[in-house]
C-alpha cells in the first residue's frame, strides 16, 4: 500500500494551496479517506474526512476554508485549502481506513508565512 502525498509548499497568509494523495495497492473506492495534520510540538489532528460515497466532515478550525474531495477514477484524494493562516502550517498526512486496515502516507509540508 502506498499513499503518496504531494502539493505542499510555501504560501502567504490568505493564499490557497491544494494537496493531493495518490493511492495504490488498495481498492481506493472502498476506503474512508482523510487528511490529518501535525504542527510542531502538537499531536496529529484530523482536518477533514470523506466516505466512499462522498460524505464529508471537517475539523472546526478549517470549516468554510478547506474542501476535501476524491476522484475514485484516479485513486486520488485532494484537500483544497483557502484563506490559509499561519496556524495551518503543518505536515499534512493522508489516511485510508476501512475494515481491512488503516494506512498512512508520508506527509507533505505546508508552510504559511509572509
Amino acid at each position: 500500500v502506498q499513499l503518496q502525498a504531494s502539493g505542499g509548499g510555501l504560501v502567504q497568509p490568505g493564499g490557497s494551496l491544494r494537496v493531493s494523495c495518490a493511492a495504490s495497492g488498495i481498492v481506493f473506492s472502498a476506503f474512508d479517506m482523510s487528511w490529518s495534520r501535525q504542527r510542531p510540538g502538537k499531536e496529529r489532528e484530523l482536518v477533514a474526512a470523506i466516505t466512499p460515497g462522498g460524505t464529508t466532515n471537517y475539523g472546526d478550525s478549517v470549516k468554510g476554508r478547506f474542501t476535501i474531495s476524491r476522484d475514485n477514477t484516479k485513486d486520488t484524494l485532494y484537500l483544497q485549502m483557502n484563506n490559509l493562516k499561519p496556524e495551518d502550517a503543518a505536515v499534512y498526512y493522508c489516511n485510508a481506513k476501512n475494515w481491512a486496515g488503516s494506512y498512512w502516507g508520508q506527509g507533505t509540508q505546508v508552510t504559511v508565512s509572509s
